[in-house]
């Protein structure tokens, strides 16, 4: 058989396994797109390598939603925390605002003064022990 109808044959797989798993549900249309237009270019040599193909795509829109359902857990969590700071700081300065009493007449008291440490003085050195003074004479 020529070359262009095994191309032609093996295009018309691809795309039936596209079809039946679009059909399924098993991918969505964009993805039923993309990789039809990849069938149509000679991207997949054969059913397998088009079926990795879809895994591949499948897992990584299931890492992307994962990591933009953590992005927004973050986000919601960064907002109360905010909300939070900024009504710890308005009853801050609510507190502040608000009139002191006058304090009433206190009495001025004299410092009292520190007391002063005593100077340490250093310590002697140690003389030398008097057994080392009685040293045989060496012998001859």
């Amino acid at each position: 058989m020529p070359s262009s109808v095994l191309a032609m044959r093996r295009t018309r797989v691809l795309r039936r396994l596209l079809k039946k798993y679009r059909d399924n549900q098993k991918i969505s249309k964009h993805i039923y797109h993309s990789l039809y237009l990849a069938c149509k270019g000679n991207q997949f040599k054969n059913k397998s390598v088009l079926m990795e193909a879809i895994h591949k795509l499948k897992a990584e829109k299931i890492r992307d939603e994962d990591i933009e359902s953590q992005r927004e857990a973050r986000r919601a969590k960064n907002a109360t925390r905010k909300d939070k700071r900024s009504e710890r700081t308005a009853r801050k300065q609510a507190s502040v605002a608000e009139p002191v009493a006058a304090p009433k007449a206190v009495k001025e008291e004299k410092p009292v003064a520190k007391p002063v440490k005593e100077e340490k003085k250093p310590k002697e050195e140690k003389k030398p022990k008097e057994a080392a003074k009685a040293k045989p004479a060496p012998k001859k």
